[in-house]
Parts: C-alpha cells; sequence; structure tokens
C-alpha cells in the first residue's frame, strides 16, 4: 500500500503537466484546424496533435511522451528558423514556451516517474538535445537585430546654411522653432560629449490634471515657446502660462474659463488639446520689413500696430475662440476682435459641443493671424466647414477665407452665409515662407474617413495633400495630392518643413512632407513640383458598392513604407496569441497598402496611428539630413451598414465602438489589429529612430527605439522598438533629442550615427516635441512636457521639466 501510494504521488506532477499540454494541444487544435480552413499554416493543427498525444501519454505515465516532446521541440526550432530566421523577437512565441516545458520534463520530478519501465535513453537523449538546439537558437538570436541599419555620416556641413527667419539663437518662437516648421536649433553649447552630464534644472507642475469630466483623449502634446525672455506654455484646457526661462517660477497665467458648449461637461468630446500657442512682434517685423511679404491692408487702407499689445500670444480655446492675449502681462488685447477674443463659430452652423475647434497654434505674418480646426471624424457627413481663416493681427477683422469646398471664393464670407459644410479640412500646424509669400496646409479629407462614394470634385482635389495659398489674399497658388480619394484616414499630420536643399541641380527651395502612408514628398516650395521623384504605383481595387477606389498612389522615393505583411508576420507573446493574430490575419482583407475598406473587415497596414503623424521630422539644414521616428501599427476597418450601427456597441471616442458616420450607408469600426493580450499582432519593432542624407536620399542609420517598461504587465526595460507620438529636434552640435514614445523618457542621440547618448526618467508620459533655448544665465536648456495621452494610455501628469548642464 505505501508503495503504491508514493506511485501515485510520484506521478501527481507529470499528470497534471499531461493535462496542462493536453489542453493546450486541443486549443492549438481547434485553432489550427481553424486556421488551415482559411488557408494558413499548417503548423498549429499538426503542433496541437502532437501536444494532445503527448498530454495522454504523460498522464497514463508512458515515457514515450519524451520521444514525442522532443520530435515536437526539434520540429518547431525547425519551423521557426524557415519562417523568422534569427529573429529573437519572433522567436519568443513560436519557441519559448516549448523549450520551457522542454526543461521542465527534463527535471527528475517529472521525468523519473515516466521510467517505471526502463531508463528510456532514447527519449531524454532526444529530449536533451532537442532542449539544447532550442536554446542555441535562442541564444544566436541575441547577436542579430533584424530591421537595424548602420552606418555613419562622415561631414559636419554640407555645403549649405540655414536659412529660416532669423531670431535669436537662444530662442524658440513658433511651434517648429521657426516658420519653416524645421525644428533646427544653431546651440551648440550641448555636445555629443558632455550630454551624458545633463541634469534636471527645475521642475513646473501646471495644475491642469485631466478629470472624470474629460474626454478620454485628453493629451499634453504642447511644445511650448521661448520668446520675450519667457516660456509660454499651453496646457490641455488651453491655460497660458508664461515661466521664467532659468527657474521655471511662474510669472503670470491666462484661464480662458472654457465654456462647456452647452454640454453637461467636457466628457463627451473627442479631444483636449493644445499643442502651441503663437506669438507676434510688431518691432520685430518692423526691423525686418524688407524681407517680408507685402502688408496686407487693414479695413481703412492703413496698418498699424497696437501701443497696447506690441507684443501678443495668440491662443485657440477648446470652446472655440481665438485670443490675443499681451505677451508681456497675459491680459486680454482689447483692440483685437471683441474684446480680445475672435468667435470662431461665426459662419460655422452647427456642430456638437467640442466638434470644431482648432487643437493646433495658428500661424502669423507680419500683418495676419491665420488658423484652421479640428473636426471630429466619423460622427456624420454634416458637419463643420474645414475652411481657413485669416483674421488681422491686430484688429481680428476677418480679412480672407480659404474653403476647400468653394475654394475660388476667399474674400470674407457675407454675414449670414455657411460655409461649406464636411469639406476637408486642416487641424494640423501651417508653415509659412513669407519671402515667397505662401502659407503652406497639410490637409486632412473630407469626414466621414472610409466613405467617399459622395464626395465633390472639390474635396477630392484638395484632400490629404499639401496646399500652398498666397498669403495676401488667400487663394490657392499651387496644391499637390498624396493620397488620391482617401479611404484610409491618411489626412497630413506634420508640419511641412520647408529648407533649402542640396540637389544635383543645385540648392532648391523644397518643402518636405511626412506622411502615415510612410514617403516623405519633397516638393519645390514655390511651385509644387516634386523634386525627388514621385511614382504613381498600382494598388488593390475593389471597394463596396457605391464607392471606388483610384487604381494607383503616389510615392516618392523618399519613403519609409513599410513592406506588405505576411502571416509569418503575425505575434504574440505565446503561441496561442499569435495564432489567434495569424486567424485575424487570414479572417479579415489584406492585399497589401491601401486595401479597401470592407464589410468582411480590412486590414489598414500602415494604419492611421501613421508612419508619420503630426509630429513630423526635424531637420538640420546645414548638415542636410532629417532626424525622424517612424511608427508600425497595423489597424483593422470594419464598414457596417447604417441599418445595423444603431444596434450596435456605440461610439465611445474615435478608435473606440462603431464610428456612425449618419448620413453615410455604413459606420465603421476602426481600431488597432492587437492581440487577446492587447498587444500588437504584428511583430515587433514598431517604433525606430532614424536619420536621412538628403543630398542622396538615402537612410544613413535606423535603430530600435524605446522599451515596454511602461506598456507591458512587467516593467522590463526591454528595447524593442515602441510606438511614438510626438516630434524631436536637432542642434548645431550634432544632437537630437525625443521624448515621444510610450515609456516615460527624454532621450538624447547622436545624429552622425543615431547612438543613444543620455537618457531621463520622466514622471509621467511626453507625447510631444521638446525644444532647447539659453536662458538669461547664457545656459543651454532641453525642456519637455510630461503630461501623458489618454487614448495612448501612457501615465498623465502636469509636468514642464527643463534640463541643463551643471556648472
Amino acid at each position: 500500500m505505501s508503495t503504491d501510494g508514493a506511485s501515485n504521488r510520484n506521478r501527481l506532477l507529470p499528470t497534471l503537466l499531461g493535462l496542462v499540454i493536453l489542453l493546450m494541444g486541443l486549443a492549438l487544435l481547434v485553432g489550427g484546424a481553424r486556421l488551415l480552413q482559411l488557408d494558413g499554416s499548417l503548423y498549429y493543427l499538426l503542433a496541437g496533435i502532437g501536444f494532445a498525444v503527448t498530454g495522454v501519454l504523460l498522464i497514463t505515465g508512458r515515457a514515450a511522451a519524451l520521444g514525442l516532446y522532443a520530435l515536437l521541440l526539434f520540429a518547431s526550432t525547425v519551423w521557426s528558423l524557415w519562417e523568422v530566421g534569427l529573429d529573437w523577437w519572433q522567436l519568443v512565441p513560436r519557441l519559448a514556451l516549448w523549450f520551457a516545458l522542454g526543461i521542465v520534463l527534463l527535471l527528475p520530478w517529472f521525468r523519473k516517474p515516466l521510467l517505471r519501465n526502463g531508463p528510456a535513453r532514447m527519449g531524454t537523449g532526444a529530449l536533451s538535445i532537442a532542449v539544447v538546439l532550442a536554446g542555441l537558437t535562442a541564444l544566436a538570436s541575441q547577436f542579430t537585430n533584424p530591421g537595424r541599419i548602420e552606418g555613419q555620416l562622415d561631414r559636419e556641413t554640407a555645403g549649405t546654411t540655414n536659412t529660416a527667419p532669423a531670431m535669436p539663437d537662444g530662442d524658440w518662437q513658433s511651434y517648429g522653432r521657426t516658420a519653416f516648421g524645421d525644428r533646427y536649433s544653431p546651440l551648440a553649447q550641448i555636445t555629443p560629449e558632455n550630454v551624458n552630464k545633463l541634469e534636471p534644472a527645475w521642475t513646473y507642475r501646471t495644475g491642469d490634471i485631466p478629470g472624470p469630466n474629460d474626454p478620454g483623449e485628453t493629451t499634453a502634446e504642447n511644445t511650448p515657446l521661448k520668446v520675450n525672455g519667457m516660456l509660454y506654455v499651453c496646457t490641455p484646457h488651453s491655460q497660458v502660462i508664461a515661466l521664467d526661462p532659468d527657474s521655471g517660477k511662474e510669472i503670470w497665467r491666462f484661464d480662458p474659463k472654457l465654456s462647456t458648449q452647452n454640454a453637461a461637461n467636457f466628457k463627451g468630446w473627442a479631444h483636449m488639446t493644445c499643442r502651441g500657442v503663437t506669438y507676434h512682434d510688431d518691432a520685430a517685423y518692423a526691423a525686418s520689413a524688407p524681407a517680408q511679404s507685402p502688408t496686407v491692408p487693414a479695413a481703412d487702407g492703413t496698418a498699424t500696430a497696437s501701443a497696447a499689445c506690441p507684443r501678443r500670444i495668440f491662443l485657440p480655446t477648446a470652446d472655440t475662440r481665438l485670443i490675443a492675449l499681451n505677451a508681456d502681462t497675459g491680459k486680454m488685447c482689447e483692440d483685437f476682435g471683441n474684446k480680445g477674443s475672435v468667435d470662431l463659430t461665426a459662419n460655422m452652423g452647427t456642430f456638437a459641443p467640442g466638434g470644431y475647434y482648432s487643437t493646433s497654434p495658428p500661424a502669423v505674418t507680419k500683418d495676419l493671424v491665420i488658423i484652421g480646426g479640428h473636426v471630429t471624424d466619423n460622427v456624420s457627413m454634416d458637419e463643420p466647414s474645414g475652411v481657413i481663416r485669416a483674421y488681422d493681427v491686430h484688429t481680428g477683422r476677418l480679412v480672407w477665407n480659404w474653403d476647400s469646398g468653394n475654394p475660388e471664393e476667399t474674400a470674407p464670407i457675407a454675414e449670414g452665409k455657411i460655409y461649406t459644410r464636411n469639406s476637408p479640412n486642416m487641424w494640423s500646424m501651417f508653415s509659412v515662407d513669407e519671402k515667397l509669400g505662401l502659407i503652406y496646409l497639410p490637409m486632412g479629407n473630407q469626414t466621414p474617413d472610409q466613405w467617399g462614394g459622395d464626395r465633390t470634385p472639390e474635396s477630392e482635389k484638395y484632400s490629404a495633400g499639401l496646399v500652398a495659398l498666397d498669403i495676401a489674399t488667400g487663394r490657392v497658388r499651387w496644391d499637390f495630392q498624396f493620397t488620391h480619394h482617401d479611404l484610409w484616414d491618411m489626412d497630413v499630420g506634420g508640419q511641412p518643413t520647408l529648407l533649402d536643399m542640396k540637389t544635383a541641380d543645385g540648392v532648391k527651395p523644397a518643402v518636405l512632407a511626412s506622411t502615415k502612408q510612410g514617403s516623405i514628398y519633397v516638393l519645390d516650395r514655390s511651385t509644387g513640383k516634386p523634386i525627388v521623384p514621385i511614382k504613381e504605383v498600382p494598388v488593390p481595387q475593389g471597394a463596396v458598392a457605391g464607392d471606388h477606389t483610384s487604381p494607383t498612389q503616389p510615392k516618392s522615393d523618399l519613403n519609409f513604407m513599410p513592406p506588405p505583411l505576411k502571416e509569418r508576420d503575425m505575434w504574440g507573446v505565446t503561441p496561442f496569441d499569435q495564432m489567434m493574430c495569424r486567424i485575424d490575419f487570414k479572417s479579415l482583407r489584406y492585399d497589401g497598402p491601401f486595401t479597401p475598406p470592407s464589410l468582411q473587415g480590412s486590414i489598414v497596414y500602415p494604419g492611421n496611428f501613421g508612419v508619420f503623424d503630426w509630429g513630423g521630422i526635424a531637420v538640420d539644414p546645414v548638415r542636410q539630413i532629417a532626424f525622424v521616428n517612424p511608427n508600425y501599427m497595423a489597424f483593422r476597418s470594419k464598414l457596417v451598414p447604417s441599418a445595423e450601427v444603431e444596434g450596435g456597441p456605440g461610439r465611445k471616442s474615435e478608435t473606440e465602438g462603431v464610428q456612425p458616420n449618419k448620413g453615410a450607408p455604413y459606420g465603421v469600426i476602426l481600431e488597432a489589429l492587437l492581440s487577446p493580450m492587447g498587444l500588437p499582432c504584428q511583430a515587433p519593432a514598431w517604433g525606430y529612430v532614424a536619420a536621412v542624407d538628403l543630398t542622396t536620399q538615402k537612410t544613413i542609420w535606423m535603430h530600435k527605439n524605446g522599451t515596454v517598461r511602461d506598456s507591458s504587465p512587467i516593467p522590463l526595460p526591454l528595447t524593442m522598438g515602441v510606438p511614438s507620438l510626438g516630434g524631436t529636434f536637432t542642434t548645431a552640435s550634432g544632437l537630437a533629442f525625443m521624448s515621444a514614445t510610450l515609456d516615460q523618457y527624454l532621450r538624447a542621440y547622436d545624429v552622425r550615427n543615431g547612438k543613444q547618448l543620455w537618457e531621463a526618467r520622466l514622471p509621467a508620459g511626453a507625447q510631444t516635441t521638446p525644444m532647447t533655448y539659453t536662458g538669461k544665465d547664457g545656459q543651454q536648456y532641453v525642456l519637455v512636457v510630461a503630461g501623458g495621452h489618454g487614448s495612448l494610455g501612457t501615465k498623465q501628469g502636469d509636468y514642464v521639466m527643463a534640463f541643463k548642464l551643471p556648472k
């Protein structure tokens, strides 16, 4: 009796392991059969059979389980190498669990109870060899780095100079530092040699933290300005704070006291965001008058500066106002509009609370402040106009309006009339070349994003591209479309970047437009003609009934477009969620980039998160390089017949629930393609940093960027390459700075080779663009806003943080 009892106790562990492996096998068997039915990989079905049999053998105490498991592990290793080679992160879901179970089976507590009828040396030996081979495969994968490009920039100058509008080297006067949107600073006190000595200088807390009555996408995307001896910060709730640049001490604060626009609170709004404010200085324009565009006359024929507000901060508010503040005091400039404010709801018609306002800073010229607006996506086909309006910078008088739905009529709209409903908008940042007299608009598309059967010729012409308007009149000087008949939400989010670019035909005035699809289009900014070749390439066809697709789409020779996805690119932490991602992949329609939306559901890759979004790119005009942070995230898009929309889960945000598209025949479900564990279904890396030689359009280097420390259940600092949302800047000393990744870090890189030289842990997410300036103490500072991003789930806060070298 005691012998039998001991034997039963000894068999308990292998029996329990057998039950686990049997259940795993059955799960693989069911999923593998479904995957094979979809014409997917045979591996999971065969593995399911093998694991189920192994589980039964373990439960019945058969030593044959060791040999069969050895065969399964060996076959899995060979299959994994055939599919993905020595790619560590791709090997993890294919081998890690099976390798661990192989080690467990070799442990005496699990192996010895199976050896009642002999030592089973062949099975034990085979399993040992299989475990060693799998381990060696994992070890070998540590010496590879798929996707990484190594290189070295071999010059400090390309023989070109920085031709952006002049300002003191230590200032950051516009969102992109200058009106060119180049995000290049001529400062060189912080260098690749000493950047690792950067330390915190000061921290300021704004007090503007998201509350329970705010929308889910409450975000701190602000890039502060440094000008007029102060820092100017704006918060998600449209507050402006002036800080001392050396100490972070508050000088003044302006609170616009936001209206909920007759709603109970802000919770139903799509966004609560302020990317920045804009500065205007009469004296600075007077000093550089000969180099600027022609003066726009005031209503009485004269253009006059303001004695009360010679220096102004322009603030777009979340309740649809444009406010002018005295940059010295924070008081409203009462000579602007109605006692300091222009009502941007004028001539717009009705819209839901929070359904229209500018999330981005306006542009300024000598005489004008020019503003666009965000329109909530995919709610209905009767949304506000995407009109661009130019106001007198001193009086707030409407000077011109460009409505993409009525592009020829730029004279101020008559009182009582309504701008074209639902015309394509521009929600991002302008760039300006006052010498050429042009302002550049990165355009969105007409909502709804995934249905275009009723679009007008005007909306088709101006959506998802770049439009150059005459500053004085608002008339179109040229336009170039980057996505024809956009059905994928490929609006141009990044600020256009202006620089004089060295080419084989000499230096040319260029504008670079980074796009969600991954192309960086390089055009002559005076004419709109391509500088870098752009080819029309065939794309998948077959839109739903009533819609159509363009037969081709434009692709720039300078691009970071990823290769098309394959089933083997599907990923997960375990074989099971990877299998589910494979089933999803094979269940959805996917014919490559620009696969049309469908009732079946389509994969959108790159997704509308974008290879590049509103963070744009940074350039170094002296070295003639671009520093970029591309992302690779797949999305799924599924059309829902309008009759079924009302009974669906309903809209929760722009990326959750059924987007109703009222007035269209279809609503849409648009979401990231994620595994059951909430991780991306396509294999990492999902985010990189890279540098491009603009003289050759070749990538110099490209590295994975960011860790999963703040986005995984176990906070491991593993550099997988995570998505980023926000921008970068470069300096004359050869540095680049970035904070936009999903982990809470500000990082510095050597632009010549991509080496990360420094990082600082932040108290919250920093999905924004950092900046740099010189303080009154003569020291160079690096500044970042760390407030988090609601829809990305990064930690939220209210921090403004400055770093400098020790004295």
